[in-house]
């Protein structure tokens, strides 16, 4: 099992323990943390190493790899353990199924809820696999390169890594301005440009996507609270992006601004029309009705 830390110790012991029945190594590799993350790693008999700051993993994921020494890997974060029911499947793995990668769905936990909409569920993650099969590029939040056979787990909970994700805002807020500015770096990089409109069509399309075609409505409140978070992330970036350009001001025409919202509002009526379908229980006419605006909004 391979991980990598960085100021980790109110979770890395967890997240080693729900290993010690199956790993037969623990590889950690630490970012030069300054707390006690690698006197824990040391208690738990984990070999450590050192790998530079680059304050996402990507960047060190693959020297992680190289350090381990077993035919096969897991992969895990911090911030997430191994239920007993997954460890006992891995092992199933190990034992004779064919695969050389397997997709591992992660049930999320923010704000003290299992998020099982809003497209938090079944959040899939390559984290099992042949040593060798399996290369990460540095690129933030990147699907990793794959070769040879891979397979998905069952998408229920007991195939799941549990994820302690954001447990509060000031931590969301934090990985917000941490994550954003290394994605504006490299969608500038790309050639993206900005455009006024940015600033409203893709944190609305953002949270429309998950409100709505995602259900986030099921999750509750956590469901529009944690929407909005990754609504304000995307506007945030957007807004990095026009200031690696120079802030480059303009006049927004009233007709303009118009246009942009009443977009913005067709895909609104469209998903609101589409929620109360998809609760049922309207009565013929409200149906009818209800679909009649959803087709108008198309």
């Amino acid at each position: 099992m391979v991980i990598n830390t960085w100021n980790e110790e109110e979770n890395l012991g967890r997240a080693l323990a729900s290993v010690a029945d199956l790993a037969d190594e623990i590889v950690v590799v630490d970012m030069k943390s300054q707390d006690k993350t690698v006197a824990i790693a040391k208690k738990a008999g984990a070999k450590i190493y050192t790998h530079k700051y680059t304050s996402y993993v990507e960047p060190a994921r693959n020297f992680a790899l190289s350090k381990a020494t077993g035919e096969w890997v897991l992969v895990l974060d911090a911030d997430e353990e191994i239920p007993g029911s997954l460890a006992k499947k891995l092992k199933r793995i190990v034992e004779g199924e064919e695969g050389d990668y397997f997709r591992l769905p992660r049930k999320n936990l923010i704000f003290g809820k299992w998020m099982k909409h809003s497209r938090w569920w079944p959040d899939y993650n390559i984290r099992f696999f042949k040593k060798g099969s399996v290369k990460w590029s540095e690129v933030i939040h990147s699907v990793p390169e794959t070769r040879g056979v891979g397979k998905d787990l069952a998408a229920v909970e007991e195939n799941a890594i549990v994820h302690h994700h954001y447990t509060s805002v000031a931590q969301y807020v934090e990985r917000m301005n941490r994550y954003t500015t290394i994605q504006a770096k490299g969608r500038v990089k790309k050639g993206e440009k900005f455009d006024w409109s940015d600033i409203l069509v893709k944190p609305a399309g953002e949270f429309l996507s998950r409100y709505f075609f995602g259900k986030g409505y099921k999750d509750g409140l956590h469901g529009l609270a944690v929407t909005s978070l990754q609504a304000a992330s995307e506007l945030v970036l957007v807004l990095k992006v026009w200031e690696a350009g120079g802030f480059t001001g303009r006049m927004i025409d009233s007709s303009e601004l118009v246009g942009v919202a009443r977009g913005i509002w067709k895909d609104v009526v469209y998903w609101m029309a589409d929620m109360k379908l998809g609760e049922g229980n309207l009565g013929k006419f409200n149906e009818v009705w209800l679909r009649i605006k959803r087709k108008l909004s198309t």
